[in-house]
């Protein structure tokens, strides 16, 4: 399946007279051509003939093809990130349910750092995906819709935050680790098989360990003060700690006109879940909601500003797990479809 779907109308040619005989009493080339009457040989019609043949023509007219009227799209262009060890193949049923319920969709599934380079560190990619996304935007003063999975959630919220002129609309975040992520899961075990939850911060708040995006955003609520310091990316974008982009990347990412936060208790990857909402463990790995967190009360990047102006949409769902999240029809006409204007 072509991961850009396109709706071109298709279009009638001008009548070419080098290709089709010319209909009797039509100019073609500049001439006009009578034909034979009653298909007697030899016998042509002066111009004023052309009068007696009026109502053939209009009744040939009425029995040509219509042509189709161009298409106007009607929907804003979708851009589709994906995750970890994902690849754009994983999005063919959500393409599927967008054509189907939004016909005429400019759809891209952005085909980058795909299977084991998706490991690349975030802001490598940030700058890839960035260069992908811009060209789209240009081509959509309307606007475009992000849905970004996962990983790709957080590729994308970056993204808002480095790109001074971008145009989205809905920023769709479907089951990412927004404020980080914090488990043992087949993932982590993968790829540090001798390290545990409690242990990897010494892997990945080294120099080392940020070569590899999962560390980008690993967040230790017991190591707070290596996370801050050593977080090359998650603190930064989150705003945690001071760099000299914090005010210009704040602006940038309230251009959003629309958060819409996915995700749910039984995803068995994010962890906490609750990540997907930007509520985290404190140090006793008691979960506090968005409204509890320093990001949040210090409004550092925008989360509470874009809550007083109504731009945050949060749609938990049970039920699902991390692998199913873009292929359930239930969750794409409940949490996606609304906001693909």
């Amino acid at each position: 399946m072509d991961r850009s779907t396109y709706f071109l109308p298709r279009s009638l040619g001008a009548m070419d007279c080098s290709i089709a005989p010319p209909v009797s009493g039509l100019r073609c080339g500049g001439h006009w051509h009578g034909g034979s009457m009653l298909g007697l040989p030899g016998l042509r019609l002066p111009p004023a003939g052309f009068l007696l043949l009026l109502p053939f023509l209009l009744l040939l007219l009425l029995l040509l093809p219509a042509t189709p009227a161009p298409h106007r799209a009607s929907y804003k262009p979708v851009i589709v990130v994906h995750g970890l060890f994902d690849s754009s193949y994983s999005f063919r049923h959500l393409l599927e349910y967008i054509n189907e319920t939004h016909p005429g969709t400019v759809v891209t599934v952005l085909d980058l750092f795909d299977g084991r380079e998706s490991l690349r560190p975030l802001w490598e990619q940030v700058q890839g995906f960035r260069e992908a996304v811009a060209p789209i935007m240009a081509k959509a003063p309307q606007g475009v819709h992000l849905i970004c999975y996962s990983q790709g959630g957080l590729v994308c919220r970056a993204l808002l935050s480095v790109m001074d002129e971008h145009n989205v609309d809905s920023f769709i975040s479907l089951s990412s680790p927004q404020m980080g992520q914090y488990g043992d899961t087949d993932y982590l075990k993968w790829l540090f098989p001798t390290s545990m939850r409690s242990n990897l911060y010494r892997i990945c708040y080294s120099p080392w360990g940020q070569e590899f995006s999962i560390c980008n955003y690993w967040h230790d609520p017991h190591h707070d003060d290596l996370y801050l310091n050593a977080s090359s990316f998650l603190a930064l974008i989150n705003g945690e700690r001071d760099h000299p982009n914090a005010t210009a990347w704040r602006k940038n990412f309230l251009r959003v006109g629309r958060l819409v936060l996915i995700g749910g208790p039984d995803d068995g990857v994010i962890t906490p879940w609750q990540s997907s909402f930007f509520g985290f463990y404190d140090a006793n790995e008691t979960v506090l909601e968005m409204e509890e967190q320093l990001v949040y009360l210090r409004d550092s990047f925008g989360l509470k500003t874009l809550l007083a102006r109504g731009a945050i949409v949060r749609c938990p769902m049970a039920g699902i797990s991390h692998t199913a999240w873009h292929s359930n029809r239930t969750l794409y006409e409940t949490c996606i479809e609304p906001w693909l204007s």
